[in-house]
């Protein structure tokens, strides 16, 4: 095929005394070249994808399926019921309120806020009494937000904004006079979508003022990686700080006695040696879920009186199954944890007697619990592969569960399979995969096969609705998902199997699903495309360098491709604890060994959609351009390697449905047309 033209440049650095040629660097700089090659390889890309025949097929069945009402898990403060809901193809989610003596109506609906539905809420926080809504806003699907405050009862927007909050909520205090949040400074160097970020900052905004008047609560400017989630706890008396380094999952806490006038933070847990998430507090007695001396995690119980170890209390012990959050409610503890991937929800009194097991519907994923602890009942979320989210409430005076609001989507569950297999990896480990398809499959090692993965930072891929995966059933496809280490599916040392000096098993464990799916006759090479997105885009380009032959189409999307820069982008160099950085001499061969964008050869490769969006702040887009650049130079078979840039679209959150629907359409019928198959004229 004929590209796009590429320039080249002679940059070579010497890292560590090895030679590193990057010939595509200027790829990186925001110039009218770039932008020109990025409008040139878009609109190649976008022909390619506009010349495969009956893509309105995909597109008409993904539209049917994905027009369905939403109704997300209710969650109440003061009198007043809050509850997302989208009536099916809306762009975003409308929040609805529900006064205890009124009717539902809208409170908040961010299609109003744009016109192409580009503009998404990135969070909200109700005061506790109920009266005020603080949101946060994201443009184009960037990281950078604007919160603003609405009065609940008038649905007036009030007059305050607060800007270059990044990776922040916002937390009222007990009198709901303000909120808790932590900010940047301004980028000062010009690009703000790539500049990197440093030096995050807690402060405290009082409704009505301007936030130049806000209140420097906690900075340190001597730790510039560190991040700051700021909590008010349930009674009002305490500042949680959860500090950060990077996307280490392990963390430290201070606290701030918010009843002494003046009272300094208490570095309750000073050290970065565990993960602490806070549960609540009974006075002075502080509750955390943890992993310390426990990688499946365990819940404690803390008299900041006596914070020393030899004095903290074990209420729920770790289990061969890993936790995967714990809240108080009806002062209980509800715990949601993971048996072979799949979501299980136990309830347990606070001194840690268990109580009993929710009888869930099948195999798939718990979102929740949502609840207070003064209140008798909680809502739970469950979905499946092939079932849509359902939302239920559990009473406790009755001990059941019953069905609030249940999703009606034009399919039937009954017609297709979601099954989970183990296959052996490289090393032997033994990893879990489900697999789903419709019913009456036959294994004839000739079924067009989706293999999706991840494979990182402690993110578990759970089973999770989405009904586009269903037209590609009704295609005859089988969707397939292994749960690769470097997540935490089986907990914190299934996390650090796969990160660092380590990254080489999740690459193994992804080739050896693949083969499992080819063995059992699934599939066959020719009819196995393979797809990720950010770390899991990594992943796709580690599929390509390193096993191009077990896949007929590949697709990066949004993917961390250069590992030897990424750490000098925007939010990159909090992915260090994570994968190594090439700036420290002992780490960089791995990443070297590994890069995609650096173990390109001249070889033939599979075709291959490199996927990324103009506004992603998060992996910048750079990755993808110079990945591209670098595989179309370098193939030497006839398979096309192109690209799909997004525009007003960033790293995946907050995409409109139309926009999510389109990429979907994309990615089937470019998977479907390198299977060297044709698209029907109609799906029966």
């Amino acid at each position: 095929m004929t590209y796009p033209l590429s320039s080249r440049e002679d940059i070579v650095d010497t890292i560590h005394g090895v030679q590193v040629a990057d010939p595509y660097r200027h790829l990186e700089e925001n110039t009218p070249a770039t932008s020109a090659w990025v409008s040139a390889q878009q609109a190649f890309g976008n022909d390619y994808l506009a010349a495969i025949p009956n893509k309105q097929v995909i597109s008409q069945r993904i539209t049917e399926l994905w027009d369905y009402e939403k109704i997300a898990a209710p969650f109440e403060h003061g009198d007043n019921q809050f509850q997302f809901r989208n009536d099916g193809l809306q762009s975003q989610s409308v929040l609805f309120v529900t006064p205890k003596h009124g009717e539902m109506r809208v409170l908040l609906d961010p299609n109003q806020l744009s016109t192409n539905g580009t503009v998404a809420l990135s969070g909200v926080a109700v005061s506790r009494d109920g009266k005020t809504l603080a949101y946060g806003v994201s443009k184009s699907g960037s990281d950078w937000q604007t919160w603003h405050f609405l009065d609940v009862a008038s649905g007036k927007k009030l007059a305050d904004n607060l800007e270059w909050i990044k990776f922040s909520s916002a937390s009222w205090d007990n009198d709901n006079q303000g909120v808790y949040y932590s900010r940047y400074d301004a980028p000062t160097g010009g690009d703000a979508l790539a500049d990197v970020n440093f030096n995050q900052k807690v402060y405290y905004h009082k409704i009505g003022t301007s936030q130049a008047d806000d209140k420097l609560v906690y900075e340190r400017p001597d730790n510039k990686e560190w991040g700051f989630g700021a909590e008010v706890s349930d009674d009002g008396d305490y500042l949680l700080l959860s500090i950060s380094q990077g996307t280490d999952p392990r963390n430290r806490v201070f606290y701030q006695p918010l009843k002494k006038a003046n009272a300094d933070f208490v570095e309750l847990l000073p050290e970065l040696d565990a993960e602490y998430a806070f549960l609540g507090n009974d006075g002075e007695r502080f509750y955390f879920k943890t992993d310390l001396d426990a990688p499946n995690g365990k819940v404690i119980a803390i008299d900041i009186n006596q914070p020393e170890r030899q004095h903290w209390q074990t209420i729920i012990e770790e289990s061969s199954d890993p936790i995967a959050s714990v809240a108080i409610i009806n002062d209980h503890l509800v715990v949601s944890s993971l048996h072979d991937v799949l979501g299980q929800v136990t309830i347990y009194s606070l001194s840690g007697q268990m109580r009993k097991q929710l009888q869930l519907p099948g195999k798939g994923a718990i979102a929740g619990p949502y609840g207070k602890r003064a209140n008798d009942y909680f809502y739970y979320s469950y979905n499946s592969y092939i079932q849509a989210p359902s939302v239920y409430k559990y009473d406790f005076k009755q001990q059941t569960s019953s069905l609030v609001a249940e999703a009606k989507v034009a399919f039937d569950p009954n017609d297709y399979v979601s099954e989970q297999v183990f296959y052996k990896s490289k090393d032997g480990t033994s990893v879990p995969m489900m697999i789903s398809y419709k019913k009456g499959l036959v294994k004839n090692g000739a079924n067009p096969t989706m293999l999706y993965a991840y494979g990182g930072f402690a993110i578990s891929m759970t089973p999770r609705f989405n009904p586009a995966n269903i037209a590609w059933m009704d295609l005859g496809g089988i969707y397939a998902v292994p749960s690769l280490r470097g997540g935490a599916e089986y907990g914190e040392n299934w996390h650090q199997a796969g990160m660092l000096d380590k990254k080489q098993n999740v690459f193994d464990d992804y080739f050896a699903a693949a083969e499992y799916l080819i063995n059992e006759k699934y599939t066959s090479a020719d009819k196995m495309g393979a797809y990720g997105r950010s770390n899991g885009g990594l992943l796709m380009g580690a599929a390509l360098t390193q096993r191009p032959e077990l896949f007929a189409a590949v697709l990066p999307a949004v993917g961390v491709l250069d590992m030897l820069r990424f750490q000098k982008f925007t939010i990159g160099w909090a992915w260090v604890s994570e994968y190594g950085s090439s700036d420290v001499n002992e780490q960089f061969p791995t990443l070297l060994a590994y890069s995609p964008y650096h173990n390109v050869s001249e070889r033939s490769y599979p075709a291959t959609m490199v996927m990324t969006a103009d506004h992603d702040d998060r992996v910048v887009p750079l990755h993808s351009f110079k990945f591209a650049a670098m595989m179309q130079a370098k193939q030497q078979g006839n398979d096309a390697i192109i690209m799909r840039i997004e525009s007003n679209a960033g790293h995946g959150a907050g995409k409109p449905t139309a926009m999510n629907i389109a990429e979907q359409v994309d990615i089937y019928a470019f998977l479907w047309h390198n299977f060297g198959l044709i698209l029907p004229t109609e799906l029966k």
